[in-house]
């Protein structure tokens, strides 16, 4: 269930950035910059640090090459869909939707990782810390 919720996380947060609806941050900010500027900053900012949370969990959890390895997984998974015709990709709006669930698994999974790893070894990661 954990994981769930943390990939259902990184998928709102991109999904408010950017998708194919009028419902998204990109399309709503570039329409009021002028008229909203401080609350079109406010929320972008706000955003950035959802990004910062998960990105900068992700890479000290799987790293640079654990993120692309993941997103080649589901990248390949994609692929033998597209194979097996169970996936098209004619239309713009499917495909945008597939990139922000190939996107958000990855940092759902670099966000769950350690969790995974403590199960699998039986030991925590810990920061270092100064004493």
């Amino acid at each position: 269930m954990g994981f769930m919720l943390r990939w259902a996380a990184a998928f709102v947060l991109l999904a408010l950035t950017f998708n194919p609806t009028e419902w998204n941050y990109v399309t709503w900010g570039r329409a009021n910059v002028s008229s909203q500027m401080p609350l079109v900053l406010l929320l972008g900012l706000l955003l950035m640090v959802g990004y910062i949370i998960y990105l900068r969990a992700t890479l000290r959890s799987i790293g640079g090459i654990g993120m692309g390895l993941v997103l080649a997984i589901v990248g390949t998974l994609i692929w033998v869909l597209y194979d097996y015709r169970i996936v098209t990709f004619d239309d713009t709006a499917v495909n945008i939707w597939l990139a922000l669930v190939s996107l958000s698994l990855v940092l759902g999974i670099g966000l769950s990782w350690s969790h995974v790893r403590r199960k699998l070894s039986g030991q925590a990661d810990m920061d270092d810390v100064d004493a």
